[in-house]
C-alpha cells in the first residue's frame, strides 16, 4: 500500500487495488478482518481525571517536590529560631515558596482541563453513522465500524466519517472549513492531481472526516480511519503536545535548577 499522503496523486482503478478492495466495496468478513487489524473508527482516549487528580499530579514533578522540601526546611528553621526567641525571615521565604507552588499547580490543572475539553469538543464532530455499500446493498452502520477500503456513499447534509478518496461526484461540495480555514464550501471533483505536496485545501478528490456535504452527492472509498485521519492528527496532538509553559513556570523551573545545585 502507498502511502496515504500519496492517494491524491492516484487514479480510481490504482486507489481501490491498493486499499484491496472494489468497485462494489469489500465483504462484511473482510471488514470484519480489518476492524480487528485497525480498530474502531474512532478518536482515542486517555483515561480520564478528576480535577483532584490533575491537582496532585501536579506536585509530582521533581524540581517541585524539590521547592517543597525548601519551602519545609524554611519553616523548620523559622519555629526552630522562634522558639529560642530569635526574629527570623525564613517564615516569608517558605510563605512565598508555597505561594508560588500553589499558583503553578492551577495553571497546570487549568491547561491540562482545557486540554481535555477541547478533546472533548473534538469528539463531538464526528459522524454517528456512515452509508456503505459493502459487496451489497447501501445500508447504514455506525460510523466507528468503518475501516479502510470501504465505500462510502455522500449526500447533502452528511458528515464525513473518515478521510476518503472520492471516486463519484456529482456537484459535490463540501465545507472543510476545520481544516482550511475557508468559510466557502470546496467544490469537489475525482481528478488525479500531480503534486504530490499540495496542500489539504487543494485536494479536490479527497474529503476528510467531520467536514460537512453541502451539495450534491458522491461516493468515496475509506483510505484512513480513527486517529490516522487528518482529524485523528489533530485529537493527537492535543493528546501528546507538550504543554507551552508560561512565565512563572519557566522561572519556577529555574529557581528549582538553582536549589538543586546548592
Amino acid at each position: 500500500m502507498l502511502e496515504n499522503c500519496n492517494y491524491h496523486c492516484m487514479d480510481i482503478n490504482s486507489t481501490i487495488e491498493s486499499l484491496k478492495s472494489t468497485n462494489d466495496g469489500i465483504s462484511e468478513d473482510e471488514a470484519k478482518k480489518r476492524f480487528e487489524k485497525n480498530g474502531p473508527n474512532e478518536i482515542e482516549e486517555k483515561d480520564r481525571k478528576t480535577i483532584f487528580q490533575m491537582f496532585i499530579d501536579q506536585f509530582k514533578d521533581f524540581l517541585i517536590i524539590l521547592l517543597i522540601v525548601a519551602a519545609s526546611i524554611s519553616l523548620i528553621i523559622y519555629i526552630i529560631e522562634s522558639s529560642h526567641g530569635a526574629e527570623s525571615t525564613e517564615i516569608w521565604d517558605a510563605m512565598v515558596i508555597f505561594t508560588i507552588i500553589i499558583i503553578n499547580a492551577f495553571i497546570g490543572v487549568r491547561n491540562e482541563y482545557s486540554s481535555e475539553k477541547s478533546l472533548e469538543a473534538l469528539k463531538k464532530l464526528a459522524a454517528p453513522k456512515a452509508k456503505v455499500i459493502r459487496q451489497g446493498p447501501l445500508r447504514e452502520i455506525m460510523t466507528r465500524e468503518l475501516v479502510p477500503g470501504d465505500l462510502v456513499i455522500l449526500e447533502t447534509g452528511d458528515k464525513i466519517p473518515a478521510d476518503l478518496r472520492l471516486i463519484e461526484a456529482v456537484n459535490l461540495k463540501i465545507q472543510e472549513a476545520a481544516f482550511t480555514g475557508e468559510s466557502v464550501p470546496v467544490e469537489k471533483n475525482i481528478e488525479v492531481i500531480d503534486n504530490v505536496n499540495i496542500s489539504i485545501n487543494e485536494r479536490k478528490n479527497m474529503s476528510y472526516s467531520t467536514t460537512v456535504v453541502t451539495y450534491g452527492r458522491g461516493k468515496g472509498i475509506v483510505i484512513n480511519t480513527g486517529m490516522n485521519t487528518e482529524y485523528g492528527k489533530i485529537a493527537e496532538s492535543i493528546l501528546t503536545a507538550e504543554e507551552k509553559k508560561t512565565p512563572l513556570q519557566e522561572k519556577l523551573g529555574k529557581l528549582g535548577k538553582k536549589l538543586g545545585n546548592l
